[in-house]
């Protein structure tokens, strides 16, 4: 039983090492397409970069509140109803 779960814990590692050699050769291969194409069209190779600022995640997160298109619900201004709004009505009595 011993033996049993080690070897299909060796095999679950190969297939998972597997798998992330499979996905860098994937990101390889869609880099290595990019920069000729780069090359090809006369542009410069720019590598995929994630620009990360230390503290200025908040920041960002605050300019991209302050820009957003949808209404916020305390921006949207609510009508109170006037006396011209008001209908007059009939009181029934309760049906049962």
């Amino acid at each position: 039983m011993n033996l049993l779960l080690r070897v299909f814990l060796v095999l679950a590692g190969l297939v998972v090492a597997a798998s992330a050699v499979v996905v860098f050769v994937v990101l390889l291969a869609v880099w290595a397409v990019r920069a000729g194409w780069a090359k090809l069209t006369g542009r410069p190779v720019t590598p995929f970069v994630a620009r990360m600022h230390r503290f200025g995640g908040p920041g960002e997160m605050m300019r991209r509140r302050e820009a957003s298109r949808t209404p916020r619900a305390d921006s949207v201004v609510q009508r109170r109803p006037g006396r011209a709004d008001v209908t007059d009505v009939e009181a029934r009595p309760p049906s049962a």
